[in-house]
């Protein structure tokens, strides 16, 4: 069996973050392990505490992954202070996992900046460089490119400037969620500029799915496929996930991360 390690912080409320994670590559039918990050207490409606785990514990965390089950993919999540994003960085450079995604939440779908300056910059100077895709929503992908993004020529510029700003080999998925009529993706390589076009769901509960289409990239990388054809089911993954209408909670509910397991069984019979 394949197996992913998640980094990222804790939802109690199971839409998001490591509980997010966790569901998506089981659904993947892959073997997940966790290290945490931060406990969260949030739901459907908001986040209203964060308590960060030190950074000797995550590295304590690591090592007991990194040297009894070594994972085939790893995927990062929200990573609040520099002393935890060193951590990682570290840690990677420490162990080589071969396959890496990190999402790099840094900026709310409201607008809310999520990380403060200096992670950032540690977050671009040391982690980036070391992961083999990002995913960076548009409003992240602003900051990190420092210009507007309003069409598809925009999105195109974005990836590469984020690209040549990272200076590796680290590909940018910059995703098209946050505009208005489509849900195309731009996916900038050191072979070229790809596009993935993306049917927009009419679902308000989109709660966590930055973290799962991270998540099952990963997963895909893990199963061997390419960095093209794991995106491209990524993105069919998730979008059933947000078709499957679950509803949940008072606020932005989560998604139906185990619809995928149907779909699987049905093949099989």
């Amino acid at each position: 069996m394949k197996t992913v390690l998640t980094i990222a912080g804790s939802d109690c409320s199971g839409g998001a973050g490591i509980q997010a994670d966790l569901k998506t590559i089981a659904a993947h039918k892959l073997y997940g392990m966790s290290a945490i990050t931060s406990l969260t207490a949030q739901n459907t409606t908001g986040v209203y505490g964060i308590y960060d785990v030190s950074p000797e514990f995550l590295k304590n965390q690591l090592d007991c992954i990194f040297t009894d089950i070594f994972p085939n993919a790893v995927k990062i999540g929200m990573v609040s202070n520099s002393g935890l994003i060193q951590v990682i960085a570290d840690t990677l450079k420490q162990y080589r996992p071969g396959r890496v995604v990190l999402d790099p939440v840094m900026v709310s779908t409201s607008g809310s900046r999520l990380i403060a300056p200096e992670a950032q910059e540690t977050l671009v100077t040391q982690l980036m460089p070391l992961a083999s895709v990002i995913t960076p929503n548009i409003p992240e992908a602003e900051v990190l490119c420092g210009r507007k993004i309003e069409n598809a020529q925009d999105m195109e510029a974005a990836a590469k400037a984020i690209y040549d700003k990272i200076g590796t080999d680290t590909a940018v998925l910059v995703k098209g969620g946050h505009e208005r009529n489509t849900a195309n993706d731009c996916l900038y390589t050191k072979e070229g500029t790809f596009w993935f076009e993306g049917k927009r769901v009419e679902n308000d509960n989109t709660h966590g799915t930055g973290c799962t289409l991270s998540s099952a990239i990963a997963c895909n990388l893990a199963m061997g496929h390419t960095m093209q054809e794991s995106v491209e089911n990524a993105k069919r993954y998730i979008t059933g996930a947000l078709q499957a209408g679950l509803n949940l909670g008072k606020g932005s509910g989560p998604l139906e991360h185990t619809y995928w397991l149907e779909i699987q069984g049905e093949k099989q019979d």
